[in-house]
């Protein structure tokens, strides 16, 4: 598995949970700040698409996981 596959996976997952503990509507809410982490994670999806740089994959790649295309 390539870097950039595992960084869209953790953010996808990110997403996920955090509109689950963030949505009234959930079993799992607890607060509605949650939703500041989903907007936290839009926002460096977005930043990595303009910039074509990203924090989590120079990490993953500095552990070893080959960069991806």
């Amino acid at each position: 598995m390539t870097s950039w596959r595992i960084v869209r996976i953790i953010a996808g997952t990110f997403i996920l949970l955090s509109l689950a503990l963030g949505s009234p509507a959930s079993p799992f809410y607890q607060s509605p700040w949650w939703l500041a982490f989903t907007a936290f994670v839009g926002v460096n999806l977005l930043q990595s698409g303009v910039t074509r740089w990203c924090l989590m994959e120079t990490l993953l790649r500095k552990l070893g996981i080959r960069a991806g295309c």
